[in-house]
């Protein structure tokens, strides 16, 4: 992907372009894209072996695991637990404090981009659904993404009323994540019918509107520490807000900011939206390196 020399959107690259970039000196290095596969492939590949020769780094799923004989709870899992059952064991607390803490520095919604094996998938799907609205086969439907909010309570209702965890029946990273350690599920079904709509109803859709494991991690995510800074090399191209699946957070980059900067003398500003996923497409595909991750331990003060 060249940047440099073209606007970088979903419309005018090529999927597997989008996993290289290209330098300012014509030189070719991996893309955040691709850097996010490596990881999430990895993680999930450990899991895998894990269970099915024993190597005991990283097993279980998800959900639940344990890192080297370290517990690691996620914080929506254990919030169910607790409406459910009304008790916690230490070893959930102890993995869910630890998760937690992780993120805080690392940021929430990190997990949706750089852990979750749907992730991958839905931007398998986003393509897809992109070429289909360019051709005009289907059209973009855009919602509330704040809906998402009314999904996590009505789940947290639905465990609390029901005694279980209703939401894991049709999780599809959970769904997702114990087919990659312990094999098929006639649950992938749901899997695929999500995946379309994807395709062929609303881009990103489930990360967007559903999911209430990614508004958890947001919840952690607006006060953590890793962040996108902006800078004023920008030149409101708008590419970045193209790539966004969550570009509300983006606002920041619109012109129309630019008096109100200038007059109170501000050249850098952090995205402090808690639905970004810190995925770092806005970073690959910037031309005017306006934007960029940086760690501030003060913004957890």
């Amino acid at each position: 992907m060249d940047k440099w020399n073209t606007r970088a959107t979903i419309k005018n690259t090529t999927f597997m372009s989008t996993f290289f970039d290209k330098t300012k000196d014509g030189k070719t290095k991996f893309s955040y894209r691709m850097k996010r596969w490596i990881v999430v492939i990895s993680i999930h590949l450990l899991f895998f072996l894990s269970f099915h020769i024993d190597i005991q780094t990283l097993e279980g799923t998800l959900n639940g695991s344990r890192f080297l004989g370290f517990h690691l709870i996620d914080p929506f899992t254990t919030i169910q637990m607790f409406l459910a059952t009304y008790h916690l064991p230490i070893n959930i607390i102890i993995g869910t404090v630890t998760i937690i803490l992780f993120y805080l520095f690392i940021g929430g919604r990190t997990y949706c981009s750089w852990v979750c094996p749907y992730g991958l998938l839905s931007e398998i799907g986003e393509k897809l659904h992109n070429i289909l609205v360019t051709k005009k086969i289907i059209k973009e439907r855009k919602f509330d993404h704040r809906i998402r909010h009314i999904f996590w309570f009505i789940f947290m209702i639905l465990a609390f009323s029901s005694g279980y965890l209703i939401f894991e029946t049709f999780n599809v990273v959970g769904i997702m994540s114990r087919f990659i350690t312990y094999g098929w599920s006639i649950a992938l079904v749901w899997v695929l019918a999500v995946f379309l709509i994807e395709v062929f109803f609303s881009r990103r859709a489930w990360c967007t509107y559903l999911c209430p494991i990614g508004t958890t991690y947001g919840y952690i995510g607006k006060v953590s520490a890793l962040r996108i800074q902006w800078n004023d090399n920008c030149d409101h191209c708008m590419v970045c807000h193209d790539v966004c699946f969550e570009n509300q957070v983006l606002d920041l980059t619109k012109a129309k900011y630019d008096e109100e900067r200038k007059e109170k003398g501000i050249k850098t500003q952090y995205v402090t939206g808690a639905d970004c996923t810190l995925c770092g497409r806005c970073i690959d595909v910037c031309h005017s390196d306006a934007l960029k991750y940086d760690f501030r331990i003060k913004g957890l003060v």
